[in-house]
């Protein structure tokens, strides 16, 4: 086969949709590649070295150890090529970041020859990217004697690799571009429907806002050569919903900076801003590529002479500009002074965005460099057999005296690394912790295996329990773009050590589960940290965070992960719940509860949620935990009572089983370690020694929320309010409102139950319903398309056990058959029951979507503009919020039920029940 010709075709292709040639990883290429440019006659000769030296993707890519191989033989004189000088080979050897060149080099450091061992010291002295076989060799050289190993680790003992870096400038000039107005959901920078698409990063980067906006951003920066642009949500936050990588590598590829002359599209630095600030999750991922973030604070809420807030005809509170931002305006940071200036004119702190921490990132590029960079320096001091040099700026550490912990508090405590000994942190504390459980989905998962690539990985850290890589974001729709790569992703994660919801080798059945549920399955330790791919891994045993690919991937090589204790707002429950109410309308009516309670403020945003749920087991619980990704808090916990943990332990335990008879453990037998780490916890808890996880009675919390029960009359929906006079009101999922708000009235165009935010019980509920309609009705009839994705292929098996699956069956019009799946997604649906393949499906976007401008009644989480519905030219798309019996009887009459006609087709029917615990769940 002629790679090279195969690649012309791709770069003519690519032309016709304004492309660059795509970056090279495979090795075959890079070896014809090779031939050419040393074939001095080669008609390809010229357009050869252009590839080698500037579309070669570096890291561990096939392609990379195929370049670090030629690099090699030119520098010893093996090879000639009068365009590469050995000098040249050293520069491009030192863009490569890893793996298969960090062998090269160590191989021409402690190779016999003293002029070329220097210079490949040279560039291993500012190379952060070793493993430990690489640093077993420069432990072993440096034991012999050999000086050149002698002299790597003394550089690193002083980690000159960041300290000769050139310093961050004292200003930076930035043009402000306003994105938009309100909340910024990642999916503006980053569409899931363009999820296929995110590791080809320039073709990915024309999904960003819009052509107009890309101009536009071209168009400042052509005005403003000297200036960096700054991304900005106007009255609202930036990147709010998910923590999409993508989002922030969109970003970095329309205002950043490029990271190596040798390496295309990969950039970095870029610059952020939002009135209300950046999504917590969002602002980690910028960190990850060296950006700043900024809390612009520039709209204030109105007071009167009395101090109070100022409201308006619908309650809510006036703004007032305290300075301008729009598109154009040029401004000054100052990371000496720390502040924000327009000319002379000083506008805002911004302290946080440049903590000591957040300045070493901007200064390495990323927050990588600095992870590997201290792991080294830490090395070489330990062999050197001296303290480690205050070159990083020491963690910060806040320890009250005699006040207790909060849960969270309790966690990172205890997966602490490198703090001081017999500290107690609490909120505040920069801390690096292990990671226990970590998840990799499936649109985000090519991206981690480029990080991974890029960070030179090769296996799994030992440190973690168990990772899983999902297939859930995909399951829907088996097209090409799919067949294309997830095969490949499932392969990569296989071999690096994952657990993979589809087997490469074809050895059992694909579980496109969804992946927040198997990362709830698989937590069997309500002390551990979980780190996932996806805003919602938010599990209810232990304390899970959203992160971005790059994260998961620096989770899955080192098992750390680095971040302040986060503060928390403690919330219980009073009064009792109706008995035909269902817990999601808890869950919103916490949110609803929460912003009246303190006047419109969200408490919960960038806090851990320590939730006293109790009673609740971890299928009903994470109910709850999910939607705190859409109550923009940074994280969720909840605390239990022993009996209940135990009982979510034994629900745990018999699904990992079922994944091992199904043959999805691997040859460490990660799931078998699991259910034996879940006996042990179990042991634990029976005996007294080690109880469920439970906050101190003296801990402090930022804000405490009481709900209460009785308050909750109806059906709680959260709603788009998508034709909201202020635009910053609208997709932001605070806006809840009872069942009654619609009179009965509004018309539904389609249903959706599914995605993490359903359980078992809510399948269960949807065919006890529909008996019910039966017996009252006679009949049921659709009046609106109802699809129905149940989560996981266990909840599947166990209705299909219980006798509720072929209720289902027999009111629906499809259901999924696994060997046929679709190829192509949905673009109309008829007035029936669609039983779809576990996974995501609707919620997602990126392959099923509602018809243009319909109005959705969904169990989803996702209510932002174009996610599961698109506008119409004479609609707007609204995504409706809601219980599972809400979805189920708005799809019956085509429209949204009154408040007794639910109560009628709810009767009798056994509904996710709550009562708050009676158990002290404090220590």
């Amino acid at each position: 086969m002629n790679f090279y010709n195969d690649y012309l075709k791709e770069i003519e292709e690519r032309k016709t949709q304004g492309l660059h040639p795509k970056p090279i990883d495979s090795a075959e290429l890079v070896s014809e590649i090779i031939e050419q440019i040393k074939d001095l006659s080669n008609e390809h000769r010229a357009d050869s070295l252009q590839f080698f030296i500037y579309n070669t993707l570096p890291g561990t890519t096939p392609a990379a150890g195929v370049k670090a191989k030629f690099l090699k033989e030119i520098i010893l004189g093996q090879s000639v090529v009068e365009e590469i000088t050995p000098q040249f080979a050293f520069e491009l050897l030192s863009h490569m970041k890893g793996g298969p060149s960090i062998e090269v080099l160590l191989d021409l450091a402690l190779g016999e020859d003293a002029a070329i061992a220097k210079q490949a010291g040279d560039v291993l002295k500012t190379q952060v990217y070793l493993y430990d076989a690489d640093l077993k060799r420069l432990k072993d050289a440096f034991e012999s004697g050999n000086t050149t190993a002698k002299d790597i680790i003394e550089s690193y003992a002083k980690a000159e690799f960041f300290t000769k870096l050139p310093d961050v400038p004292e200003e930076i000039k930035v043009v402000t571009f306003i994105a938009g107005e309100g909340d910024i959901s990642t999916d503006l920078l980053s569409p899931g429907n363009q999820a296929h698409s995110r590791s080809d990063r320039e073709l990915h980067g024309k999904c960003m806002i819009s052509p107009a906006a890309q101009a536009e951003i071209e168009a400042l920066k052509a005005q403003h050569p000297d200036k960096s642009v700054m991304l900005i949500a106007e009255k609202g936050t930036m990147g709010v919903g998910s923590s999409r990588m993508s989002g922030v590598n969109n970003v970095a590829l329309w205002t950043g900076k490029q990271a190596s002359p040798y390496v295309p599209f990969v950039n970095y630095a870029p610059i952020v801003g939002g009135t209300n600030g950046i999504s917590p999750i969002f602002l980690t991922t910028v960190d990850v590529t060296g950006g700043i973030g900024i809390d612009l604070k520039n709209w204030v809420k109105k007071v009167d002479a009395d101090g109070k807030v100022v409201r308006d005809e619908n309650n809510e509170p006036i703004l007032e500009q305290v300075y301008s931002v729009e598109t154009g305006t040029v401004l000054t940071i100052n990371t000496k002074t720390k502040k924000l200036y327009n000319g002379d004119q000083e506008l805002i702190d911004i302290s946080r965005s440049f903590t000591p921490q957040k300045m070493e990132f901007i200064k390495a590029g990323g927050s990588y460099a600095i992870v590997f960079g201290k792991k080294i320096q830490t090395f070489a001091s330990q062999l050197l057999g001296i303290a480690i040099a205050p070159v990083f700026a020491p963690s910060k550490e806040v320890s009250i005296e005699g006040q207790g912990l909060t849960a969270v508090e309790k966690i990172f405590n205890r997966n602490a690394v490198g703090v001081t000994p017999g500290k107690t942190l609490h909120a505040g504390s920069d801390v690096r912790v292990t990671v226990n459980i970590v998840g990799s989905q499936d649109t985000t998962g090519l991206m981690t295996a480029q990080e991974l690539e890029s960070m030179a990985a090769t296996t799994i850290s030992t440190i973690v329990d168990g990772a899983y890589q999902s297939g859930c974001h995909t399951a829907s729709v088996w097209d090409k773009k799919a067949q294309a790569n997830i095969p490949k992703l499932m392969k990569f994660m296989n071999e690096f050590g994952l657990i993979t919801a589809r087997d490469p080798k074809g050895v059992y059945h694909s579980m496109t589960d969804v992946i927040h549920k198997v990362l709830n399955d698989i937590t069997v330790d309500d002390w551990a940290i979980i780190i996932g791919g996806d805003s919602h891994t938010r599990m209810s045993k232990g304390v899970a965070f959203g992160a971005d690919s790059g994260t998961v991937a620096l989770a899955l090589a080192t098992g750390e992960a680095s971040m302040p204790i986060p503060d928390s707002v403690k919330v219980t429950f009073k009064g009792s719940m109706k008995e035909y109410m269902d817990f999601r309308d808890v869950v919103h009516a916490t949110q609803a509860q929460m912003l009246q309670q303190f006047g419109g403020e969200n408490v919960f945003q960038g806090r851990i949620i320590e939730v006293h749920i109790g009673t609740l087991t971890a299928d009903q619980a994470f109910t709850f935990t999910d939607w705190s990704a859409e109550m923009k808090a940074k994280a969720s916990i909840c605390i239990s009572e022993d009996a209940t943990l135990i009982e979510s332990l034994e629900i745990a335990k018999s699904r990992i089983q079922i994944m091992i008879d199904k043959g999805m453990d691997n040859k460490n037998q990660v799931l078998q370690g699991l259910i034996d780490k879940a006996n042990k916890r179990i042991a634990e808890i029976q005996s007294g020694e080690k109880p469920a996880l439970r906050p101190d009675a003296n801990a402090k919390y930022y804000a405490e929320v009481v709900v209460d029960l009785d308050q909750i009359a109806e059906p709680m929906i959260a709603d788009p309010d998508v034709n909201n006079a202020d635009v910053s009101k609208r997709y932001t999922h605070d806006t809840i409102r009872p069942l009654s708000y619609y009179g009965g009235d509004k018309k539904v165009d389609l249903g959706f139950i599914g995605s993490c935010m359903v359980h078992k019980g809510d399948m269960k509920i949807l065919a006890q319903m529909l008996k019910n309609i039966e017996a009252q009705n006679g009949k049921v009839e659709f009046q609106a398309p109802l699809v129905v994705a149940p989560p996981t292929y266990n909840i599947v098996d166990e209705l299909k056990a219980e006798g509720d699956w072929e209720v289902l069956q027999k009111y629906s019009g499809f259901e999924f058959d696994d060997n046929a799946p679709k190829s192509a997604a949905r673009t109309s649906y008829e007035k029936m029951l669609y039983l779809e393949r576990p996974g995501c499906n609707l919620c997602m976007g990126n392959q099923e979507k509602a018809a243009k401008g319909d109005t959705v009644m969904a169990t989803s989480t996702r209510l932002f503009q174009g996610r599961v519905v698109e506008d119409s030219e004479g609609k707007k798309g609204e995504s409706l919020l809601s219980s599972t019996p809400v979805v189920v009887l708005s799809t019956v009459l085509g429209r949204t039920p009154t408040i007794e006609e639910y109560v009628k087709a709810v009767e009798g029917i056994n509904l996710t029940k709550f009562s708050p615990s009676h158990i002290k769940l404090v220590k």
